[in-house]
């Protein structure tokens, strides 16, 4: 099989061949149709972050398509299904997270594309209690962002505790944000999405952002504050300054959720002002088997919209430049199997 490979932090990936992967008790091999490109798949590259992957790896936590062979013990999933192989790989089953209905906060988590192959190859491996069914009418190209920037922003929603009427912050309109501008929509929020890009911007409009603030002139706090303050700010662009602009635009007793993660980012929280305030910060990593599964029965039901571009594999590294130069609107796929909509 193909795969794009991490040889090296900072170095370019390379296209290898390598065997088929064998499933081992638990898990399946799933012929991989469409992975998505995410920032995060870039800092792995880029070892950014202080816990790193061991190169050689393959990236890729958005990988989608249609299990091949099935593993010992696995009797829930078929030869030929559809499913989603999620950045959350694996998770105990039996810590305090796990029980709680937060796995995504297990110690003893393997992250796809990080502690384990990725979805940047023709097959990969997954844990079959982690891999997601992908519903009839959702196809594989719109499953790769929504297995990933969908259930983060889905999730970032629900923490922040979001409800009908409320102002929500969006800060950052890309492949992340253009779907969480429609998930607060769908919780009847006010929406009001920040950006620094007329094309992303314009987008946030035409998926029912109610209110956009160009950042390059507007002053976000402020802007926030004259229509009373955000009691949400979803934190997605990748820039400490914007995590800073958004917390200055919340409301008495609103929320800033952080998501987004720079590679050596940190914020000064003003004390006094974050406690007269009644503000809060608050750190939200991807999501849950739950979320997920929600997540894809609100796009099945036709509910929300995935933007995204499609490149096949072998231009990854061409692809990651352009994420980093900021050129994409909103989502790269990667088309393995011409999975096409």
């Amino acid at each position: 099989m193909k795969a794009a490979v991490v040889r090296a932090f900072g170095e370019p990936l390379v296209m290898e061949d390598r065997p088929d992967p064998e499933p081992g008790p638990g898990q399946v091999r799933v012929r991989v149709e469409a992975s998505g490109l995410c920032h995060t798949d870039i800092h792995a590259a880029h070892g950014d972050w202080p816990v790193k992957p061991s190169p050689p790896f393959v990236p890729g936590h958005e990988g989608v398509g249609l299990v091949e062979q099935l593993g010992d013990g696995v009797t829930h999933l078929a030869v030929g299904q559809r499913v989603a192989v999620p950045w959350l790989g694996k998770a105990c089953g039996r810590c305090e997270h796990c029980l709680s209905g937060w796995e995504t906060l297990c110690e003893q988590q393997i992250n796809t594309g990080y502690g384990c192959d990725g979805g940047y190859a023709e097959k990969m491996l997954a844990w079959a209690d982690f891999a997601q069914p992908v519903p009839d009418g959702v196809s594989a190209i719109d499953a790769a962002p929504l297995t990933c920037a969908g259930v983060t922003t889905y999730r970032a929603l629900k923490v922040a505790g979001v409800r009908p009427a409320q102002l929500v912050a969006i800060s950052g309109v890309g492949g992340l944000g253009h779907l969480a501008v429609q998930y607060a929509k769908i919780a009847g929020a006010t929406v009001a999405a920040i950006d620094v890009t007329d094309e992303k911007l314009e987008l946030a409009t035409a998926l029912g952002a109610d209110l956009v603030i160009d950042a390059r002139k507007d002053d976000v706090g402020e802007v926030l504050k004259r229509h009373g303050g955000a009691h949400a700010a979803i934190a997605l662009a990748v820039n400490e300054g914007a995590f800073a602009a958004v917390n200055s635009g919340l409301r008495r007793g609103g929320k800033l959720v952080m998501v987004a993660l720079p590679a050596h980012g940190s914020i000064q929280v003003p004390i006094f002002d974050t406690v007269l305030n009644g503000t809060s910060v608050i750190g939200s990593i991807v999501g849950t088997r739950q979320d997920l599964a929600e997540v894809f029965q609100l796009h099945a039901a036709g509910h929300t919209k995935v933007i995204s571009e499609t490149r096949p594999l072998a231009s990854v590294n061409e692809s990651i430049d352009e994420v980093l130069r900021g050129e994409v609107k909103a989502r790269i796929v990667f088309d393995l199997l011409g999975a096409g909509r």
